[in-house]
C-alpha cells in the first residue's frame, strides 16, 4: 500500500505507466488537430519565410525554457545566438553570452539530429553546454556529469519554513535509471515505446526524466529539449513550429502542481497526460499566430521593397511586425523609437514621420503622451 510519502518512483512497479486510453482519446484528438493545422500553414512559407518562422519559435523556446526556472535572459542576446546559428543577419545585436549560446545549440541538436540516438554522452554534452563557466548563479556545480549530492530535492520557502516538493531518485542506482529511460527512449525492442502515440511519448518522456533528475542543474530545461526532441521525432521534422516551453510558462503555475500531484502519486499518470496534451493543444494553436504573422511581414516588405528606409527604421518596423497586430502596445512613439535605435529624439522625430509619409505607419489616434504609430498592415 503506497504511504503519504511514497514518490512515483519509490513504486514497487516503478516505471510502468499507466494511463486510461479512453479518457485521453478526445484530447489527444484536440492535439492532433491543433498540431496538423499549424503544421498545414507552414506549407504555405517558403525556405526564407520557413526559416523565419523558426527562428521566432526558437527565440521564444529559448527565452521561455529558461523563465521556467526563474532565469531571465535578455531577448536581443537569444535573438543575436538564433541568428547566427540559423544564418540570420545579425546586424545591430550583440554577441550573446556563452551560456545563452549553449542553450540554443542544446535546442537546435535535439530538433535538427532527432533521428540520432540520446545516448548519455549526449546529455551530458547538452547539461555542460548550459553552464559554460561551470557555475549556475554564483554556485558551482558538477556538470557533464551525474550529480553526487544527496539528496536532492525541490524545496521551496524561506530556512526553517521549507516544503519539500520532490525529493529524487538516490545517487545509488541513477546510472541504471537513467540506461533504462535512454532505452526505452531510443526505442529499445524489448519496451513498447515504439508502439506509444507520439505525443504520449512525449508526455512520458518529460515526466520520466524530470524525475530521475539527474543533474544538479539544469534537469528542468534538458526535460523541455527532450520533449522537442520526442514531438520532432513524432512530426518527423528537424524544426519546431510551436513552443512548447512558452505554453509551460504561461501555465508554470499549474505545470508545477500537476507536477508535484503526479510525482507523489501511484503509476497512473492519467491526469498529467491529460494536463500535458492540452498543452500541445494550445501551444500548437498559439503557433498558427507565429506562422501567420511571418506571411503578413513577408507582404509587407514585398509591398515596400523599392520604399528607402535606413536600417534604424527596418529595424523599428521589424520589432512592430514581429509583434503582430496587438503585440506592441500603444505602437511606437519617439520614446520608444529613441530606445529602439539609439539615436537622438530629433533623429527618431524625422525617421518616424518619414516612414508615415512613406506609408509605412500611421498614427495611432492617441494624442499627448499616448501619441505613437502602427504598422499599415
Amino acid at each position: 500500500m503506497q504511504t503519504p510519502h511514497m514518490w512515483i518512483w519509490q513504486q514497487p512497479d516503478w516505471p510502468q505507466f499507466r494511463w486510461d486510453q479512453g479518457a485521453l482519446a478526445p484530447v489527444l484528438a484536440r492535439a492532433r488537430l491543433a498540431q496538423g493545422k499549424v503544421l498545414g500553414a507552414t506549407q504555405l512559407l517558403d525556405a526564407n519565410l520557413t526559416l523565419e518562422a523558426v527562428a521566432a519559435i526558437l527565440v521564444e523556446d529559448g527565452v521561455t525554457t529558461s523563465a521556467i526556472e526563474g532565469e531571465r535572459l535578455d531577448l536581443e542576446a537569444v535573438r543575436s545566438s538564433v541568428a547566427r546559428h540559423l544564418g540570420l543577419p545579425t546586424a545591430g545585436l550583440p554577441a550573446p553570452p556563452r551560456a545563452v549560446d549553449g542553450l540554443i545549440e542544446v535546442l537546435l541538436d535535439a530538433t535538427r539530429h532527432f533521428a540520432s540516438p540520446l545516448m548519455i554522452e549526449r546529455l551530458f554534452g547538452w547539461q555542460a553546454s548550459l553552464f559554460p563557466t561551470g557555475y549556475s548563479g554564483l554556485h558551482q556545480i558538477r556538470t557533464g556529469a551525474l550529480r553526487e549530492h544527496e539528496p536532492m530535492q525541490v524545496v521551496s520557502g524561506r530556512i526553517g519554513h521549507e516544503r519539500v516538493h520532490f525529493t529524487a531518485p538516490p545517487r545509488e542506482g541513477l546510472d541504471l535509471e537513467l540506461g533504462r529511460f535512454l532505452a526505452w527512449f531510443n526505442g529499445d525492442a524489448s519496451n513498447s515505446a515504439i508502439d506509444l502515440d507520439g505525443l504520449i511519448r512525449a508526455g512520458l518522456a518529460h515526466l520520466w526524466f524530470v524525475t530521475l533528475h539527474p543533474f544538479e542543474d539544469g534537469n528542468g530545461r534538458l526535460a523541455r529539449a527532450i520533449t522537442d526532441m520526442a514531438l520532432s521525432q513524432d512530426e518527423h521534422q528537424p524544426m519546431r513550429f510551436f513552443s512548447l516551453s512558452a505554453q509551460i510558462l504561461r501555465e508554470r503555475e499549474s505545470y508545477y502542481d500537476i507536477l508535484e500531484r503526479t510525482q507523489r502519486g501511484a503509476l497512473d499518470v492519467t491526469d498529467w497526460l491529460a494536463w500535458f496534451l492540452v498543452q500541445v493543444e494550445a501551444s500548437a494553436t498559439a503557433a498558427e499566430k507565429t506562422v501567420a504573422n511571418t506571411l503578413t511581414k513577408a507582404r509587407f516588405w514585398l509591398r515596400h521593397q523599392a520604399t528607402d528606409i535606413n536600417e534604424r527604421q527596418r529595424k523599428a518596423l521589424n520589432r512592430l511586425l514581429d509583434a503582430g497586430r496587438d503585440g506592441f502596445e500603444g505602437g511606437i512613439n519617439t520614446r520608444k523609437y529613441m530606445s529602439l535605435t539609439k539615436t537622438s529624439r530629433a533623429t527618431a522625430y524625422r525617421e518616424l514621420a518619414a516612414l508615415v509619409e512613406k506609408g509605412c505607419l500611421m498614427p495611432t489616434g492617441k494624442g499627448g503622451r499616448s501619441s505613437g504609430y502602427e504598422i499599415v498592415w
